[in-house]
This record gives structure tokens, sequence and C-alpha cells, in this order.
């Protein structure tokens, strides 16, 4: 049996021609409800996203700036700049810009020595006989602003000037 749509009465065609009001309404409420219970689960993604991204970058830096102090055989800085929009790490050799980093608005990054509680360090200085300048390791702690789920890292730089990232910390 062929039976199509014009071979119809008038009556059923008109009936059987798509959603009613209800139906989609009650389609909206069901996808409204699910988006309210995954929108804190994906904004929670996308913080641990940012700094997952930005512990990249500074960790990124820190090796360029290592292997370039080697190479030329001069003392690297690598300054973290919060004030700028957007933040930066900057890469620099007596004043000459090597490299320029950009990181998220969003997270926040505090950097301390191990022994002392966070001070205003914003510069380390790699030197060419592989150390750092100073006495103490460097300690970069990445947290997001946008949430307080996330998990934050940690970027440990010893005086040997070795770089290792955790996923430990608080914000």
């Amino acid at each position: 049996m062929n039976a199509s749509a014009k071979n119809l009465p008038h009556p059923l065609r008109m009936t059987s021609s798509g959603f009613t009001l209800i139906e989609l309404l009650v389609t909206i409420a069901v996808l409204a409800i699910i988006v309210s219970i995954a929108a804190p689960s994906i904004s929670t993604q996308l913080a641990n996203q940012r700094v997952k991204s930005t512990a990249s970058t500074l960790e990124n830096a820190l090796k360029e700036a290592k292997a370039e102090s080697i190479v030329r055989r001069q003392d690297i800085d690598v300054i973290y700049n919060s004030a700028s929009n957007p933040k930066t790490i900057i890469l620099q050799n007596d004043g000459d810009i090597l490299s320029t980093y950009n990181i998220s608005d969003q997270n926040t990054v505090t950097i301390a020595t191990i022994n002392t509680p966070p001070t205003a360090i914003t510069t380390v200085t790699f030197q060419p006989n592989k150390v750092i300048a100073g006495d103490d390791d460097i300690l970069y702690s990445i947290c997001d602003s946008g949430s307080t789920n996330e998990t934050p890292r940690q970027i440990r730089l010893n005086k040997i000037a070795n770089i290792n990232t955790t996923n430990t910390g608080s914000c």
C-alpha cells in the first residue's frame, strides 16, 4: 500500500503535521535542566584548562631562558609582569627583549622562594653556569580567579635550574 499525505482526508492531514506547543515546551524545559546541571562542571573544566595553559607557558618560558643562557653564555632574566594587560612573561638579556609570552588575565601567578613567604619577586635570572641567581628555590603557584574548584598548579625551579610541575597547593 502506498499511502501519502495527499491521499488522506483533510482532517487527518492537519492533525499529523508537526509538534504541539506543549511538546516543544517540555523539550525546552528538559534541555534547560540538563544545561543547568552541566554548566558548573564546564566552568570548572575551563578554569582548569586556563591554569594548565598558563603553567605550560611559564614552564616553556623558563626552559627557553635556561637554554638561551647556556647558548649565549650570558645571564637571561625571566620577568613576570602582572601589571600589563594581558599579563606577560618577558625574557631579556641586558635590557634586550628576547621573547614575550602572554598569559590569561583570569589567572593569578604568585612567586615565592621556598624558605620565605610570598614576596614581590618578579625576576628570576638564569646564569650560564646552569644555576639561577639567589640562594633559594623559586616556587610559582598558578590559580584561576574565575573558579574556586580548580586544581592549582605549582612550578618549582630549584637552584640548579631544574623545572618541576605539580598539581598541588592551594589558592
